[in-house]
C-alpha cells in the first residue's frame, strides 16, 4: 500500500503516545469517540499509523494558546506517521488537508510543526514539476556557469512607465542577469500589469536584438486564478521569458494551474510564509514547503541569503538552500533564490557555504542602494561573485575595481 509519511516535531503536556495516535486519529478514520461503522476492517485499510517516536530534548518555550496539560511534563519527539495514499490521492491540496489539516487546533498539542514529507511515486505521476528549473533558466539567460545575478525593482512602489522603463535599460546595460518585480507589485491602478509589460520590453527586445542576449524579467502575475492564465499570456505574447507569483497567496493549486498553462519558467515567490513557519511551535517548515513548492511547478524558489533582513538564522538559510539543490523523486530540480539584505560583501561567505554557483543572487538595496547607482551596483555584485568562484579574495578584487570597494564601504562584508 501506498503512503504519504508525514515527519512533525511535536510537544505535549499529556501522554506523548496517546496524543500521537489522536492526531493520526483524527486525520484519517478516526474522532473524539467511537462511531458506528468504525470497523477493524475499515481501520485497517485507511488509519493512518505511527511509525516512529523519537524523544527530543524540551524547548523551553510555552505552549500554543489553548493546550491542555501540565506544562511542567511536557515532552517532545521527532514523530512519523504513514497516511495511506487512497485516502486522497495524488492531490497537493487533498495531501494538505491529510497531514496539515485540523491537528494544528488540537488542544493535546502544546507545539506542532510539519517539517518533512516523504511521497510515494504517484505525485511525480501527477505533477511534472519545473518545466525549466537550473538547465533551462541558464538556457534562457545565456549563462552556462556561474550564479546567476539579479535585482529586484526598487522603489518596490511608485515608479512609474517610465521610470522603470529607464531603470531597467541602466541595469540591462550593466549585464545584469534577472530582473524581478517585487511581491508587492500584482496589476495596481497606478501602473498595470498591461502598461508595466510594455515599459520594460520597449527596452529589453531593442537591447536583445542588439545584444544577442536579454535579461530575464519576472513579471508578478499574482492575481485571481482566474486570471492567471490571461496575464502570462500578455507577458509571453510581449515577448517576455519569466513570469512570477506568490505561492503562498495564489496556493499550490494556483501554481500548479498555472504550470499547466505556462511557456515560461515560473518564479516562486514564498511571501507569506513567516506566517507559516516563524514561530518553532507551531506551522510547516520550509523542507516540506519546498517540495509542495517544486510538485506544483516552480522554476525557482526564494531561500532567503545568509546574514539577511529577516528572522531567519544562516544556519536556517542554508539548510533551505541545500533542501530546494537535493533531488526529490528523482528530479524536480530548480534554482535556489537568494535574496534580503545581500549585497557584494556577502558573496565569498555564501560561496564557501552553498558550496555551488547554481545559485540565483538577488540584491535589491544592494544594487539601487550602491553610491555610483544602480548600474555599479550590479558590477560590483558581479565582480564579487566572479572573485569568490575564481578563489580570489574580496580585498584583492576590491583594490582593482572601485565599484566593489564602494559597495564593501557602504553595505559592509561577512
Amino acid at each position: 500500500m501506498d503512503v504519504v509519511r508525514a515527519v512533525y516535531e511535536i510537544e505535549t503536556a499529556l501522554p506523548l503516545e496517546k496524543t500521537v495516535a489522536t492526531i493520526a486519529g483524527e486525520q484519517s478514520t478516526g474522532t473524539f469517540v467511537a462511531v458506528r461503522g468504525e470497523t477493524e476492517r475499515l481501520t485497517a485499510l485507511h488509519a493512518a499509523a505511527v511509525e516512529s517516536i523519537v524523544d527530543l530534548p524540551p524547548s523551553g518555550r510555552p505552549p500554543l494558546p489553548g493546550s491542555s496539560g501540565d506544562w511542567a511534563d511536557a515532552r517532545r519527539a521527532r514523530v512519523t506517521i504513514a497516511f495511506p495514499l487512497h485516502n486522497f490521492g495524488a492531490s497537493l491540496p487533498n495531501l494538505l488537508a491529510a497531514v496539515a489539516g485540523n491537528l494544528f487546533d488540537l488542544r493535546e498539542v502544546g507545539a506542532l510543526r510539519l517539517v518533512d514529507l516523504d511521497l510515494p511515486p504517484a505525485f511525480a505521476a501527477a505533477y511534472p514539476g519545473p518545466a525549466f528549473g537550473v538547465l533551462g533558466t541558464r538556457k534562457l539567460v545565456d549563462r552556462g556557469t556561474g550564479p546567476l545575478i539579479g535585482t529586484i525593482i526598487k522603489p518596490s512602489i511608485g515608479l512609474s512607465a517610465a521610470q522603470l522603463a529607464a531603470l531597467v535599460a541602466e541595469i540591462a546595460e550593466a549585464g545584469i542577469d534577472f530582473i524581478k518585480d517585487d511581491e508587492l507589485q500584482g496589476s495596481a491602478p497606478y501602473l498595470p500589469l498591461a502598461e508595466r509589460v510594455r515599459a520594460v520590453m520597449s527596452v529589453l527586445k531593442p537591447y536583445a536584438d542588439r545584444t544577442g542576449r536579454m535579461p530575464m524579467y519576472a513579471f508578478n502575475i499574482t492575481d485571481d486564478i482566474s486570471r492567471l492564465g490571461a496575464n502570462h499570456d500578455l507577458v509571453a505574447e510581449a515577448g517576455g521569458s519569466c513570469v512570477m507569483v506568490c505561492v503562498n497567496t495564489v496556493g499550490l493549486a494556483g501554481v500548479q494551474y498555472l504550470r499547466e498553462r505556462s511557456e515560461l519558467p515560473i518564479h516562486g515567490h514564498r511571501a507569506m510564509f513567516g506566517a507559516f513557519s516563524r514561530w518553532p511551535q507551531l506551522g510547516i517548515g520550509f523542507g516540506a514547503f519546498q517540495k509542495l513548492a517544486r510538485l506544483a511547478g516552480v522554476d525557482h524558489l526564494h531561500t532567503n541569503g545568509i546574514a539577511n533582513k529577516f528572522y531567519e538564522s544562516d544556519d536556517e538559510v542554508l539548510a533551505s538552500i541545500e533542501a530546494v539543490r537535493r533531488p526529490f523523486l528523482g528530479g524536480y530540480h530548480i534554482l535556489p533564490v537568494l535574496s534580503s539584505g545581500q549585497s557584494a560583501g556577502l558573496a565569498h561567505a555564501t560561496y564557501a557555504a552553498t558550496g555551488t554557483d547554481d545559485l540565483l543572487v538577488l540584491a535589491g538595496g544592494g544594487v539601487h542602494g550602491h553610491p555610483g547607482g544602480s548600474a555599479a551596483g550590479v558590477r560590483s555584485m558581479q565582480e564579487a561573485w566572479a572573485a569568490a568562484v575564481e578563489g580570489e579574495s574580496l580585498e584583492s578584487r576590491a583594490a582593482k575595481v572601485p565599484e566593489l570597494a564602494a559597495a564593501i564601504e557602504k553595505f559592509g562584508q561577512r
